[in-house]
């Protein structure tokens, strides 16, 4: 028979090796949304240049649609840092590194917002990171006429 403190070690264990795995398949999934992403913001603005020819439009869709892409991967990386913190290594160095990430992660989100919509958050009500992607989308999809 086992000793309480022998069982109580090994389950700890197992449960930050199991939430550090957490962590990484939200690692791998921020890295996948980036890629796929990028990817799919390039295809959106062939399409938009195909459709309309080489004009601002096109820049639009792509800037767009990358920056939603970047919105979207980095919330996901933050939520696999919060995993990793919280419940792999909850040490005060790491918190501390944690929270540097947020702020650095935070400052950059706020940017890439502002750039994308061209408006500070506290002054637009409707406009999100997927609504940015899906009106990329559309964007790429109307149909005009080439100049």
């Amino acid at each position: 028979m086992m000793p309480a403190a022998a069982t109580a070690g090994g389950s700890a264990e197992t449960f930050t090796g199991l939430m550090d795995h957490v962590a990484q398949g939200f690692e791998a999934l921020g890295a996948a949304i980036l890629i796929v992403g990028v990817i799919w913001s390039f295809v959106l603005a062939v399409v938009a240049v195909r459709r309309s020819g080489w004009s601002a439009k096109a820049y639009l869709v792509l800037r767009q649609a990358f920056g939603g892409t970047l919105l979207l991967g980095l919330e996901v990386l933050v939520a696999a840092d919060l995993v990793r913190t919280v419940a792999v290594a909850p040490t005060l160095d790491n918190v501390l590194v944690l929270g540097l990430i947020v702020v650095i992660r935070t400052f950059l989100s706020f940017s890439l917002e502002t750039e994308i919509k061209g408006v500070a958050p506290w002054r637009r009500a409707l406009m999100d990171g997927a609504g940015t992607i899906r009106r990329a989308s559309a964007s790429a999809l109307e149909s005009e006429p080439p100049p």
